[in-house]
């Protein structure tokens, strides 16, 4: 690969789900960015989807001749955060529901809208969601309970039905992603939409961490990040630009070894104090691995931060190459490195 292809693998850029704006896919593939994600809401079924899937691939890099494929994610949770719907898609119910549910069920039903998601060319899902509201909060925490994302009210709700979720999908091979790390739980305001969100009650042993422990121990291939700060973790930095909750926490406490993806980068309120290029280089200095912005604009600026750190810092090149080898073997668990 050469250095800009590298680079380009460390981020995962925004396109809208029904129909691609045309020169953000050239403007990414400019910068060999080597995931896509696809948002908005899409009421076209998984054959459109799936044409605009194969569009999008069909552009991805070559490498001495073999095609490195690009992961194609999406939030499809259900409830009110299902972007991709139509034919062929289930409507599928809010977390509070599928955590009613016996995990078994939810496991089988999983299954089959990771199928789903498969047929449309869709090879990541950027849930399951493994945050746990206390039912004092409820639908007061902004992000979550307000939309009745979260399984559950405890860690032994969400656990078991985050595990369900996610082995569904395993089965059906679409890769996961639990989020957001290390919960959005027992914050008020939303980091989509608001800045300073604090959350003063998470430690890095609450019960609320158990469902992102139990997940990650059964093979979970990507985490995302909370962009909230965590006083009693680390009080200095918001989560996705901690190395102590990064590294420390998640990587040497919980052992993960996959793929840590950022939550948004390119539009969030909570992120908007720091400039693009920045929020980039301060995530992957964390330890993050792939870097994911809504908005595709911010790339250049991105690229450019990374690779002028690149070239003055050797710890931070080392750090570059092991977030792809991190990537490229999700790409390889994705079927998506061809042989010829």
């Amino acid at each position: 690969m050469t250095a800009s292809q590298r680079v380009g693998q460390l981020f995962m850029g925004g396109v809208t789900a029904s129909q691609p704006d045309q020169a953000r896919v050239r403007l990414m593939r400019q910068y060999h960015v080597g995931s896509v994600f696809l948002g908005g809401r899409s009421k076209s079924g998984t054959k459109a989807t799936r044409t605009v899937v194969d569009g999008l691939q069909a552009q991805a890099d070559t490498v001495t001749g073999h095609r490195v494929g690009l992961l194609v994610s999406t939030d499809q949770e259900g409830g009110q955060v299902q972007v991709l719907s139509g034919p062929g898609f289930s409507t599928m119910p809010s977390g509070l529901v599928q955590g009613s549910w016996p995990t078994s069920k939810l496991r089988t039903e999983a299954a089959g809208w990771a199928q789903q998601l498969k047929a449309a060319g869709v090879n990541l899902n950027l849930a399951p969601v493994a945050d746990v509201v206390p039912a004092s909060l409820g639908r007061s925490n902004g992000p979550i309970g307000r939309y009745d994302r979260e399984f559950g009210h405890t860690a032994a709700t969400v656990t078991p039905h985050s595990d369900a979720f996610a082995a569904g999908f395993g089965q059906a091979g679409v890769l996961v992603t639990l989020k957001h790390f290390p919960g959005l739980g027992n914050v008020r305001g939303n980091t989509d939409t608001t800045a300073n969100v604090v959350d003063s009650v998470t430690t890095s042993t609450s019960s609320s961490i158990g469902p992102f422990a139990s997940g990650i121990k059964a093979g979970a291939p990507f985490v995302m990040m909370s962009s909230a700060r965590y006083t009693k973790i680390d009080p200095k930095r918001q989560a996705v630009f901690s190395p102590t909750v990064i590294q420390g926490l998640l990587r040497k406490s919980l052992g993960f070894k996959g793929v840590v993806i950022s939550d948004d980068l390119g539009k969030a309120v909570a992120v908007k104090a720091v400039n693009p290029a920045d929020r980039a280089v301060n995530f992957l200095s964390a330890g993050g691995d792939m870097v994911l912005t809504v908005e595709p604009n911010t790339i250049p600026a991105m690229v450019k931060a990374v690779q002028a750190r690149m070239a003055h810092s050797a710890a931070f090149r080392t750090q570059v190459d092991q977030s792809v080898h991190r990537i490229l073997t999700a790409k390889q668990r994705a079927g998506l490195l061809s042989c010829g």
